[in-house]
């Protein structure tokens, strides 16, 4: 048997329940953080980011990584017809 396909995707849920917690908006993450308007856009898409944003972030915020980024582990939804 096969195992069937799996991707990782990034999630910043746990940033943005941190930024609620702190009762912190994007932008003061921003100021505080010295990081683009841009880069909280990708953040907002769960796109990638530098580890320098990364860990800015976290010193911004007195934070671990972990208590940023969470990695999910998604199955894939690719389907094998057998004949």
């Amino acid at each position: 048997m096969t195992e069937e396909p799996t991707s990782l995707k990034i999630s910043y849920k746990p940033l943005w329940k941190t930024l609620i917690d702190k009762g912190m908006r994007k932008q003061d993450l921003r100021e505080k953080a010295r990081i683009s308007a841009s880069t909280i856009a990708k953040l907002g898409r769960d796109e990638n980011v530098t580890t320098t944003v990364l860990v800015r972030i976290c010193e911004a915020l007195d934070r671990e990584l972990t208590e940023v980024v969470e990695i999910k582990r998604l199955a894939s939804n690719v389907s094998f017809a057998t004949t």
